[in-house]
């Protein structure tokens, strides 16, 4: 079963925080992180109610620390894209389709709930590799916090064993930066090029990448930056001691190699 997390981004009232914690444990889940939150005092261990290991063991961390340790961030969303054209909230998955496509990973998935006044910012949206809407009535759409959380983890509680591990977060990092890189190389226009890596995190996101694959795209853009640039075969990139991926296989054999 993937390790999934409930992230509650600045909750506004500690009744909803125990509400929270609370239809967790319903639906079998223990691990609640709460960033930036407010305080929290009997009425969050009331609406607790007998899931007060799961509130107790709540963990305060900032939204940097998860992005960054996170494999998968799935933000969820009452307002979504209307059109294609549009990908910041686009595409979007129900909390049913969210399971079919991370039941079989193995990695630490974050779902991400906002603010109860208006959910989560576009920045906070942008950087996430997936996105989750409730399907709702249109004369009235809004839920409660706690509500949202119980829906999600109702649809994906009792989830398989899985099947393989996916790409870490520094190998997903390294990959983006790269892709990044690649945008210079081939003069992509500079006013694009926002939108341009944020769909390219909803297309990878919602592939969930293994090790193996994120190695391979690597390979496949290094070729390529091989042929417009034959220099580049004996040019290292800098990079990080984080950033070293696999060794790429499609890269050409060299003497030393």
């Amino acid at each position: 079963m993937p390790e999934i997390e409930i992230v509650l981004v600045a909750p506004l009232y500690e009744g909803n925080v125990g509400f929270a914690a609370r239809v967790m444990k319903n639906f079998g889940f223990t691990r609640l992180v709460l960033i930036d939150p407010c305080t929290l005092g009997n009425e969050a261990n009331a609406r607790a109610s007998h899931a007060q290991d799961v509130l107790k063991a709540a963990e305060l961390c900032t939204i940097e620390d998860m992005f960054a340790r996170s494999n998968i961030v799935i933000a969820t969303t009452g307002l979504v894209s209307k059109s294609v054209c549009h990908s910041m909230r686009m595409p979007f998955y129900s909390p049913k389709e969210l399971r079919e496509r991370i039941q079989d990973v193995d990695g630490r998935i974050s779902i991400l709930f906002g603010r109860e006044n208006w959910g989560l910012n576009n920045e906070e949206v942008k950087r996430s590799d997936m996105i989750c809407t409730i399907p709702t009535a249109e004369d009235y759409p809004i839920l409660n916090l706690s509500h949202a959380v119980g829906i999600v983890c109702y649809e994906l509680s009792n989830l398989p064993l899985p099947n393989y591990a996916l790409a870490s977060p520094s190998d997903m990092g390294y990959l983006y930066r790269h892709i990044d890189r690649y945008l210079d190389t081939i003069h992509h226009p500079s006013f694009k090029r926002e939108n341009t890596m944020t769909l390219i995190r909803r297309v990878l996101g919602r592939a969930t990448l293994t090790i193996r694959e994120a190695s391979t795209l690597h390979g496949l853009l290094r070729r390529s930056e091989w042929h417009i640039d034959p220099a580049l075969l004996d040019r290292d990139i800098p990079r990080t001691k984080d950033e070293i991926p696999l060794k790429d296989t499609t890269r050409p054999d060299r003497p030393g190699d």
